[in-house]
């Protein structure tokens, strides 16, 4: 849950700054930036912590690191359309779709209590997935949605 602190933070300074400087509450663009900062979190993250991350990836996924980097990139790429109304829409739906394909590394993950930091098998197991992972990914589907798609 700790990701989604950057989220919020991300919307509310977005959400403040807009109202400063333009003096109006733009929410689609605070609410689009604040995804696109934590896409810039969690995709740079694939890069320092690729050894963790390719632990994730089920055994018959082949070209592991191959999978780190692009999904990495992938998660840059999506932040950065976000915040181009003209592709905001098709950006979102893909990016509801990686979610919810990205999940099944989730519960790999889980299952085999991979710490993706350490890199090792001492994580935090299925409690994990249910106390965290799985609210965490409602919340970005839902957030994606409701920014991406609903306001547009």
């Amino acid at each position: 849950m700790k990701l989604l602190v950057i989220l919020f933070t991300a919307f509310i300074l977005a959400l403040l700054g807009m109202y400063i400087f333009q003096n109006d509450w733009n929410f689609l663009f605070s609410g689009n930036f604040g995804m696109a900062v934590f896409l810039f979190f969690v995709g740079f993250s694939h890069f320092k912590f690729q050894k963790g991350m390719t632990m994730m990836i089920p055994d018959f996924i082949p070209g592991k690191l191959f999978w780190v980097y692009f999904t990495g990139i992938a998660e840059i790429v999506a932040g950065i359309g976000l915040l181009f109304p003209s592709i905001r829409e098709l950006t979102a739906v893909l990016l509801i779709i990686f979610y919810i394909l990205v999940f099944i590394a989730n519960i790999h993950s889980s299952q085999k209590k991979i710490n993706i930091f350490k890199a090792d098998y001492t994580g935090p197991g299925m409690r994990y997935l249910y106390r965290e992972r799985i609210p965490m990914q409602i919340i970005l589907i839902l957030w994606t949605w409701f920014f991406g798609i609903y306001l547009q």
